[in-house]
């Protein structure tokens, strides 16, 4: 039986309706993850699988020649490819090899002979804008140039203006950092079929890529996800790793597995791109802003990098932004969690925060008066609420703490996003006899709690428990949906699951109204039921009603299953968000510790609050972990990678986070939004104002370190130590 849609009300339940939607739900999949039941591509074990990894080239540039003869000539060593002669950037994969097992790998690995013609490179800013710079971009190290605005309009607003700041702000590249590594399993012996175990976020797109590389029709590749661990953009596709043992196993006619080393993620696993932001910005004595005039440069390696323009969020009157991409021999970025919009409010907030001052104004005062939209204003009054603004000493300049002292100070910041949903979701609700509730979509679990808001969705519609609903997802064999990522999964898919949940009750009411010789509007799903009306009975129906179980045992032997679609009524796009932190600068040390965050922020209809909350706390300890710890750091004269490894790259830990408070700003009319991305965005950007904030010493440099903490205090308090 098949539910047919026509006529069904799919649309979300009235708020004073939800049992489930909106509540704090415990996520469906933790017992599998805490137990350790949970499959993840790296956990899979075939019979006669063979282990390999890719071969990083040792130089950032030239011609290489790969010799794979000694190490096949090792017993045990199986196969081997090689991937390509020219070298562009720093550890590119050259070859992949492959053996009986992972120690007899490392031997295979250390025999496979590299000979290298170098033809220079550039890893830094500095090398790649030189005269004589290698070629590195295919366009010239210096691409994408283009300038928005009125140059000679914002030059004459800003000579007008009552004050005027500049700086240069600058990040370097973060990693992804994904607990899981980058990895695939494929599993192919020859002929006409093919299963692949990929750590992905596009479980059904990257089916056809493994086909492609595999010389099958999609439909003969079935690609599987159970869980992932971690991707955060990285993982949009088949991805180098995929195709090496796509074609391993096709050389080899056996299952391969292929997996980065922590250290191959770190040289060509992608990264979030760095920036170089020269502002100019200027405002009146209103404290409105007048004129921007800036200079952004994006670093994305040999690819384009991320930025999405300047001015960030805020109303400028007259702006004029030259932006441009400045290619370095390293690997391209990828999509990271809000790409490019991290390193935008750092800029403009700073900068912002620099013209309250310069004008003696309360930086929440001037951001409002420059933001239009009045759902900043009272995010930002609500953070400023929980943070403690009122109450603190210092609203309208920075303090002025004595050498060595403690000083707390705050810094506030505003996000946005589009997110929202767009056709290609669809879903699976089937009801069986036995009881069974299950619901089907081949979209991915990022880890943000997919599975868990599918059910609550089911569970809703249908007046069951959320641990009556089993869901099936991360397998292209199932109903196609969207790749995980920028914030639209649970607005595609979540639509798409309530449409097949909608269509699922009705066409279940109207097959018991038929068996019961009851009218269909007459009854109802509820508390694990079938009721009738409240106020009189039906001779056919039981006054108590019919458990699930027994209604269900009016179903067919086939139960009944309904196909739902992506319903654009049913999702929004569009969000705002405001946070504040407070912290504690040691001047004599140059230590910061950050002890409070702030969070207001809105996401649509919100399907699981507990999952919201999480997913925007997570985003604040990632933010902290950009702002205080991460950087690649590279050696642009020996051509290498210095922090390729996890004791030399630095990333937040537990004794770090600190309390963290969020709320959720809701209008109750929208639809489902998504908030993976917007509340990493202005972490960094409140975390530099409080620093400022406590003791006068801007940073326009991440991570902020003691030494630069402490250059910037003497910066501040000049050489004599006053100020």
């Amino acid at each position: 039986m098949t539910g047919s849609g026509a006529d069904v009300d799919h649309s979300w339940p009235a708020v004073f309706e939800r049992r489930l939607i909106g509540k704090r739900v415990p996520r469906v999949d933790g017992p599998a993850k805490l137990t350790g039941k949970a499959v993840y591509t790296q956990d899979v074990r075939l019979p006669r699988m063979a282990w390999g990894r890719l071969v990083p080239a040792p130089v950032a540039g030239g011609k290489v020649r790969v010799d794979l003869a000694p190490a096949l000539a090792i017993e045990g060593v199986l196969g081997g490819i090689v991937l390509g002669e020219t070298v562009r950037y720093l550890g590119q994969p050259v070859a992949a090899l492959a053996a009986e097992n992972s120690d007899l790998l490392e031997d295979g690995l250390a025999a496979v002979v590299v000979e290298v013609v170098e033809e220079g490179w550039a890893l830094t800013r500095e090398q790649s804008l030189a005269p004589d710079a290698p070629r590195v971009g295919r366009r010239g190290n210096r691409s994408g140039e283009r300038t928005r605005g009125d140059g000679a309009a914002a030059r004459r607003a800003l000579a007008e203006c009552a004050a005027t700041i500049e700086g240069t702000w600058q990040m370097p590249i973060q990693h992804h950092l994904c607990l899981e590594t980058h990895s695939a399993v494929v599993d192919y012996s020859g002929g006409e079929s093919a299963t692949v175990y990929l750590s992905t976020q596009g479980t059904y797109g990257s089916s056809f890529e493994a086909a492609e590389e595999l010389g099958l029709k999609a439909a003969e590749v079935r690609l599987v996800c159970e869980h992932m661990g971690g991707g955060f953009g990285s993982k949009f596709d088949l991805g180098i790793e995929g195709l090496a043992a796509c074609r391993l196993a096709k050389q080899l006619k056996r299952p391969v597995r292929v997996a980065n080393s922590r250290r191959d993620e770190f040289l060509f696993a992608g990264n979030r791109s760095g920036s170089r932001q020269q502002i100019r910005l200027g405002a009146n004595k209103g404290g409105h802003l007048r004129a921007l005039v800036a200079e952004v440069e994006r670093f994305g390696g040999i690819g384009r990098g991320s930025h999405p323009g300047l001015p960030y969020i805020y109303e400028v009157r007259e702006s004029a932004v030259t932006s441009s991409s400045v290619h370095t021999s390293t690997d391209s970025s990828r999509a990271m969690r809000a790409p490019g919009h991290p390193q935008a409010s750092f800029a403009m907030e700073g900068a912002v925060d620099l013209v309250a001052i310069e004008l003696g104004l309360d930086p929440l005062l001037l951001r409002k008066r420059n933001l239009e939209s009045e759902v900043y204003h009272r995010q930002l009054d609500r953070v400023a609420e929980l943070i403690g603004w009122e109450q603190h000493a210092h609203r309208t300049s920075p303090a002025s703490p004595a050498a060595g002292e403690r000083s707390s100070g705050i810094g506030f910041a505003v996000s946005t996003w589009g997110g929202g949903g767009r056709p290609g979701a669809r879903a699976e609700v089937r009801i069986e006899r036995d009881g069974t509730v299950s619901v089907a979509s081949a979209s991915q679990d990022l880890g943000t709690g997919t599975r868990t808001h599918m059910a609550v969705v089911v569970a809703e519609a249908l007046g069951l428990r959320v641990e009556d609903v089993s869901v099936h997802i991360g397998d292209s064999r199932l109903p196609r949906s969207v790749t995980s990522g920028g914030s639209v999964t649970s607005a595609c898919l979540a639509p798409a699951v309530q449409d097949a949940a909608s269509q699922a009750r009705a066409e279940f009411l109207k097959h018991l109204g038929r068996v019961l010789d009851a009218p269909v509007g007459l009854l109802r799903l509820e508390d694990r039921r079938l009721l009738g009306p409240a106020d009189w009975e039906l001779p056919q129906l039981p006054a108590a009603g019919l458990d699930w179980g027994q209604a269900c045992a009016l179903l067919g032997s086939t139960g009944l299953s309904a196909q739902g679609e992506f319903q654009r009524e049913l999702a929004s796009s569009g969000v705002h968000g405001a946070q504040a932190a407070r912290v504690e600068v040691d001047t004599g040390t140059g230590r910061v510790a950050i002890k409070e965050f702030a969070c207001v922020q809105d996401c649509g209809l919100v399907l699981n609050r507990l999952a919201v909350e999480s997913q925007i706390r997570g985003a604040i300890v990632q933010a902290l972990s950009h702002g205080m710890l991460e950087e690649r750091v590279v050696d642009g004269g020996l051509g290498l990678v210095l922090s390729a490894d996890l004791m030399n790259y630095k990333a937040a830990v537990c004794a770090q986070v600190p309390e963290i408070h969020v709320e959720l700003d809701q209008d109750q009319g929208r639809g489902v939004v998504g908030v993976g991305e917007p509340p990493v965005i202005p972490g960094v950007a409140a975390i530099a104002n409080a620093i400022h904030n406590a003791c006068g010493a801007r940073l326009f440099e991440t991570p902020f370190t003691p030494d630069r903490v402490l250059r910037a205090l003497s910066a501040a308090t000049g050489k004599d130590g006053g100020r």
